[in-house]
């Protein structure tokens, strides 16, 4: 029977030993770092990192053990690129700075999506204040348009719901435009129905509206089946149609702002399922900066269409200790069952951490694309 206690000592030495290898390689780390920055040689080289693990795994005869070592030595090589990263890598290399605040000014241009009394326009005013001069636009890719452009400076636009999830249109146009988001704000929805002067709810045999609010408000559609709903463009150009239409058995659902506006009748108030009903704005601009304090980070990855290769990606975020808080896929138009991955993750782009990370994935993705670096809203 063996000692417990004299071979807990002997592990003890052993880990020692461990530690100051440790040490030792991370000077030696630090030695190739100056080396690469002397020669401009990249940070961090996959086929070497591939090589070596091939070697070390070729070092044992024991099938546990080879895994074991494989995944220790990565996790200590992922700590030696942080480490070099940290001393001597520049926001430059990823094609990023940093900025204190996003600049405004009386009277500057942002596009949003709709028409006066959208709930993306009361966001857009809600989060830049009242001076700013708001450009309304009939679709998601008119101010993506507008702010790659320089039409405007800003550009704001819904991209999730509380109750219906993500709007897959605007992550689509994230990859196809060369956009940066900027900031986000959080904003409670309340839909109403609205009818023009003198209609009743008894009246209503068409209802119309965005598709996005249709699906949010499905439980009081269900609930009137004599009533059909129609798609149309933002809420407030439904209630806008309505009130054109003078139409009394057609209706909108809207916010309480657009209905008030054009002087529609309420006809029921909060017609949507959920009672804290709430949607997430993005800011996008053309210019590829982020504020100082940042706390979140967006990405859009391609990988190859290959066994473990989504895998193998987010494995740099767990290697680094990331909080991986997002991830949908979206198919790539044009490419059959081929796929995009908008990841979402806690972490600013001046952390080693983060910059280790996207470094590695960059390496192994088709197309990796920073979206966005941000401060969330809690």
């Amino acid at each position: 029977m063996i000692d417990l206690m004299e071979s807990r000592e002997k592990i003890d030495e052993v880990d020692k030993k461990i530690v100051e290898l440790y040490e030792l390689r991370m000077k030696l780390a630090m030695d190739i770092a100056d080396f690469k920055r002397s020669v401009g040689k990249p940070i961090y080289d996959a086929v070497r990192e591939e090589e070596k693990l091939t070697r070390l795994m070729s070092m044992t005869d024991n099938e546990f053990n080879k895994k074991a070592i494989a995944d220790l030595f990565k996790q200590i090589m992922s700590m030696s690129r942080r480490l070099q990263y940290m001393l001597l890598d520049s926001l430059e290399s990823l094609g990023l700075s940093e900025v204190d605040s996003i600049t405004t000014e009386p009277n500057m241009k942002v596009a949003f999506f709709g028409e006066i009394g959208t709930y993306t326009e009361q966001a857009m005013l809600e989060y830049f204040g009242s001076s700013i001069i708001g450009l309304p636009m009939s679709t998601f890719g008119g101010v993506m348009q507008a702010v790659k452009e320089g039409v405007v400076e800003y550009g704001v636009l819904p991209i999730e719901n509380s109750s219906t999830g993500n709007i897959t249109d605007i992550f689509d146009l994230l990859a196809e435009y060369d956009n940066f988001i900027m900031g986000e704000h959080l904003m409670k929805i309340e839909h109403n129905l609205w009818g023009i002067t003198g209609a009743k709810l008894s009246d209503i045999k068409k209802v119309y509206t965005h598709p996005q609010v249709l699906k949010q408000c499905s439980e009081f559609l269900k609930s009137h089946p004599d009533i059909e709903p129609i798609e149309f463009g933002s809420t407030a150009g439904c209630a806008r149609l309505i009130l054109e239409e003078n139409d009394i058995t057609q209706a909108a659902i809207a916010s309480e702002r657009a209905g008030g506006n054009l002087g529609l009748n309420l006809l029921q108030a909060s017609v949507h399922n959920e009672a804290n009903n709430t949607t997430r704005f993005i800011v996008i601009s053309n210019k590829k900066v982020f504020i100082k304090g940042a706390k979140r980070t967006s990405l859009c990855i391609a990988l190859p269409h290959k066994s473990g290769s989504l895998y193998h990606a987010l494995s740099h975020f767990i290697y680094n200790n990331i909080n991986m808080t997002k991830i949908e896929s979206r198919p790539i138009l044009g490419k059959a069952f081929a796929y995009r991955f908008f990841v979402d993750i806690e972490g600013s782009l001046d952390e080693p951490s983060v910059k280790n990370a996207l470094h590695c994935i960059k390496e192994e993705a088709i197309e990796m694309k920073i979206l966005g670096c941000y401060i969330p809203v809690q």
